[in-house]
């Protein structure tokens, strides 16, 4: 896995291919990674069930679920300040991206 660089400049990274290696870095923590896995599988229930229900309501926990595991997982345990507030839509892919990898086995759980 990738190691982030402390000061790095998050608009210098003009593509996710650059961004990636970053965000990598900034997950290296296993419980980190394990909590924006679960947040991350706990979205795709709450966006399940919004579809099987019509109730909104799930949308808004969708966030919750995501953006606070994650979130979490920075502030406890990496002890870093998460992309999303420099580069939520590189941060969003990202998440996206390491669930894939996690699950696939690229990247350890």
């Amino acid at each position: 896995m990738s190691t982030s660089t402390p000061g790095t400049d998050l608009r210098a990274l003009k593509t996710f291919a650059a961004f990636y290696p970053y965000y990598l870095g900034e997950h290296r923590n296993r419980s980190c990674r394990r909590l924006h896995f679960v947040g991350s599988t706990l979205v795709l229930v709450c966006l399940a069930m919004r579809v099987a229900t019509g109730h909104p309501q799930y949308l808004l926990l969708a966030l919750l679920c995501g953006y606070g595991f994650a979130w979490a997982g920075h502030f406890v345990f990496e002890k870093n300040r998460p992309a999303t507030f420099k580069r939520p839509l590189y941060s969003l892919m990202g998440d996206w991206v390491m669930y894939k990898d996690i699950w696939t086995g690229k990247i350890p759980f």
